[in-house]
């Protein structure tokens, strides 16, 4: 059951990151209402399907589609 949570929060992820573009981890997990954990996971999901990239910007991470 929690592998179709965290495959159904990181298709969430992925239409807000298509639709909005880059934002940091807060920014999408607080826009798309996710728990962090969830959310969490749910980006790790992705990353681990190498469909995000990660960039610095001073303090905070960015997260982007590839």
């Amino acid at each position: 059951m929690m592998n179709d949570e965290i495959g159904e929060a990181a298709g969430l992820i992925w239409t807000y990151l298509n639709t909005r573009g880059e934002a940091s981890v807060t920014r999408i997990c607080k826009d798309t209402m996710l728990e962090p954990k969830l959310c969490q996971r749910a980006i790790g999901w992705l990353a681990k399907e190498n469909k995000l990239g990660f960039r610095q910007q001073g303090r905070t991470e960015l997260i982007s589609l590839l």
